[in-house]
C-alpha cells in the first residue's frame, strides 16, 4: 500500500468539565486547546460544561486532559482542588479581559 493513500481517523471527543462559569472560561480553554496540533473543531458549551474536539489519536485526547487540568478545569471525576479553582479563576479573569 502507497503511504500516500493512508488516511487519518479523527475520532469525535467530548468531556464534561469542572469550573467552566462563562464566555471568559470558554475563550480561555478555546485557546489554550488551540495550541495541540493534534485535535481540531474545537467547541466549549458553558450551559453544559461540555468540551468537545477531534483527535487523531488517544495521546492527543490525554493532551488535551492534561491542558484542561494545567489551567483550572479538570474533567469530571478528577480531583477539583482548592489550587485548581483558583487557576481556573485565572484563567476566567484572562479570558475575559482579553476580549
Amino acid at each position: 500500500m502507497d503511504g500516500n493513500n493512508l488516511t487519518r481517523t479523527v475520532m469525535n471527543y467530548s468531556l464534561q468539565v469542572q469550573n467552566l462559569k462563562c464566555g471568559g472560561c470558554a475563550k480561555t480553554i478555546s485557546e489554550k486547546l488551540a495550541t495541540i496540533e493534534e485535535i481540531s473543531a474545537i467547541a466549549v458549551e458553558v450551559q453544559t460544561s461540555t468540551v468537545s474536539f477531534n483527535a487523531t489519536n488517544e495521546a492527543a485526547f490525554q493532551k488535551v486532559e492534561n491542558k484542561l487540568i494545567e489551567i483550572g478545569y479538570p474533567p469530571e471525576g478528577t480531583k477539583n482542588s482548592m489550587l485548581t479553582k483558583a487557576k481556573s479563576f485565572v484563567s476566567c479573569a484572562t479570558g475575559k479581559l482579553s476580549s
